[in-house]
C-alpha cells in the first residue's frame, strides 16, 4: 500500500492483544497483494491489462470493492472516480514527472467509472473501451483498515485503533476517555489544525502535500480532478468523519474535486459523515454537524 499501518489496542491477555494485531498484519499483505497497482501479478493489475480485451474474473472481495466504488461515483458525481488512472499513471510523483498537454487529452476520455462493467453471476470486470485502468488507491486503504477492525471484533477486542496512511478506525473508547485524533495544517507538519475526541468512528485525510512535486511554482499531487486529468487545485486538505473508513476514505476526494460548495452540499446531504476542509487560501471550513463539538488545536 506504500503507507505505514498502525495498530493501538487493549486487550486483557498480552499474547492475545499480539496475535489480533499480528492477524490485522497479515489482512494488510494479502490486501495489498490484491489489489496493488504495483505488483504486475496482483488481480488489481492483471484487470488493467487485460479488460479491454475480455471479462476478467476477480475474488469476491475485489469484486465487492469495485461494486462500492462505482457508487461512490454515483454519489459523489464523478468526483471520486478509480479510472482516474488511466490519466494517473501519466504522472510520477517520485520522479517529478508530469504529462504533456496533448498526452493529457489522449487519454482523458478513457477516464469515466462508466466505462467499468461488473457482471455478478460470472464476478468479472470488463472494460468499455481501450485505454481504462484503475486504481483503488482511493478507497482501498479505508476497506482494509475495516477489515482490520472486522479481525479485531472477532478476536473479541472492544477498544482498538487501526490506521493506514491518512485513514483510520477507533472502536471503543481509550481507557473511559474519547480517542483524540490531531488533523495537521496541511502546510505545516508540526501543527495541528483541530483535534477531535472520538468514540466509535472513523476518520480520512487527504491532502495535496501526501505525494507531490512542485515545478515552476505550481504543486503538482496525487488527487486528480477526473474532468481534467490535472490535480485538484481548490482545496489542500480534506477530513471526513463517518461510520465506516471505506465511506469516509471513499468520500473524501469529493470536496476536493468539486469545491468547498458543492462538495459539502453532497456531504451534508448524507446524513451520517461530516467534513473538515481547508481551502487554497488556508481557511478551514466544516460541514453542518461539527461547528459546535470542535476544540481548536494549539
Amino acid at each position: 500500500m506504500g503507507t505505514r499501518i498502525a495498530v493501538e489496542l487493549w486487550a486483557e491477555d498480552p499474547a492475545a492483544g499480539e496475535a489480533a494485531m499480528d492477524g490485522v498484519m497479515a489482512e494488510m499483505r494479502r490486501i495489498d497483494a490484491l489489489m496493488s497497482t504495483y505488483k504486475p501479478d496482483s488481480q488489481v493489475s492483471r484487470v488493467n491489462a487485460g479488460a479491454a480485451d475480455h471479462p476478467v474474473q476477480v475474488d469476491a472481495d475485489l469484486f465487492g470493492l469495485l461494486q462500492t466504488a462505482l457508487e461512490y461515483s454515483r454519489i459523489t458525481e464523478g468526483a471520486f472516480d478509480i479510472t482516474y488512472a488511466s490519466v494517473g499513471y501519466l504522472y510520477d510523483f517520485r520522479r517529478g514527472v508530469k504529462p504533456t498537454e496533448a498526452q493529457i487529452a489522449a487519454a482523458l476520455p478513457a477516464v469515466d467509472y462508466r466505462h467499468v462493467l461488473l457482471d455478478p453471476k460470472s464476478r468479472s470486470v470488463r472494460f468499455s473501451q481501450t485505454g481504462v485502468r484503475i486504481n483503488l488507491g482511493g478507497i482501498a486503504k479505508g476497506w482494509a483498515v475495516d477489515q482490520g477492525i472486522a479481525i479485531l471484533q472477532a478476536a473479541g477486542i472492544e477498544h482498538a485503533m487501526v490506521t493506514a496512511g491518512g485513514d483510520t478506525r477507533i472502536i471503543g473508547d481509550r481507557f473511559g476517555h474519547p480517542w483524540v485524533v490531531g488533523i495537521r495544517d496541511p502546510r505545516d507538519r508540526d501543527k495541528v489544525i483541530v483535534r477531535m475526541p472520538l468514540v466509535d468512528a472513523a476518520l480520512s485525510t487527504s491532502g495535496d502535500y501526501e505525494r507531490y512535486f512542485e515545478a515552476e511554482g505550481v504543486r503538482y499531487h496525487h488527487i486528480l480532478s477526473p474532468a481534467t486529468g490535472h490535480p485538484a487545485s481548490e482545496v489542500r486538505s480534506v477530513t471526513i468523519i463517518g461510520p465506516t473508513a471505506t465511506r469516509t476514505d471513499g468520500l473524501s476526494k469529493t470536496i476536493f474535486v468539486l469545491g468547498i460548495d458543492k462538495g459539502m452540499k453532497i456531504l451534508d446531504g448524507l446524513g451520517d459523515v461530516d467534513a473538515i476542509a481547508v481551502d487554497k487560501a488556508g481557511q478551514v471550513f466544516y460541514s453542518r454537524g461539527l461547528e459546535a463539538p470542535l476544540e481548536p488545536g494549539h
